[in-house]
């Protein structure tokens, strides 16, 4: 990889189509999406995780599929002898660019509902790290601090694969401003 791209995250990402958008506008979809990158999973594998009814799974993962964020993964003989058709991820949405003007925030955000849904399923035992902050920053800090920290995951992102055999870790960043617009270092 050249210099330049490994300097600009975005250059290794493309914006998201509106279908795209779409499918990763629910947060059962961005869980479904999570938990089929870690394993090939069935629709029913997939309900009983997440504690909804067959046709409810099987709908959002019919999305992500229309969307290209799964894929079918070989037919398998499950526990019972029956004929199983998990879904596995694309990693597609790994790449994808998605301004935040281009999304519609008012029934809150997927991702961070997603996460916190995970976070209270894992419980706080789980919790590997964290860190709270509040920074005094212009918008072009903004830009830096957002590429850079993009920049970083992408590394660990591009040799995932490398360490499969150790333990899933989720997380995410979101840089919000304070509501009073003002902060001190917490």
């Amino acid at each position: 990889m050249s210099d330049e791209r490994h300097a600009d995250p975005d250059a290794k990402r493309r914006p998201a189509t509106p279908q795209e958008l779409k499918a990763m506008s629910h947060p059962l979809r961005v869980r479904i999406l999570r938990l089929c990158g870690d394993r090939e999973l069935t629709n029913k594998q997939l309900a009983d995780r997440l504690g909804v009814d067959a046709g409810t799974a099987y709908y959002h993962v019919r999305q992500l599929v229309e969307a290209g964020f799964l894929e079918p993964a070989a037919v398998r003989t499950g526990e019972s002898g029956a004929l199983e058709k998990p879904y596995r991820s694309t990693g597609k949405s790994w790449w994808l660019s998605v301004p935040l003007e281009d999304l519609d925030l008012r029934d809150g955000l997927a991702p961070v509902d997603a996460f916190q849904q995970e976070l209270a399923e894992a419980g706080p035992a789980s919790i590997a790290t964290y860190a709270r902050f509040s920074l005094h920053l212009s918008p072009e800090d903004v830009v830096e601090l957002d590429r850079r920290i993009v920049a970083v995951l992408d590394e660990f992102i591009e040799t995932d694969s490398d360490r499969a055999d150790l333990p899933a870790h989720g997380g995410i960043f979101l840089l919000h401003r304070s509501a009073d617009g003002a902060g001190s270092a917490d």
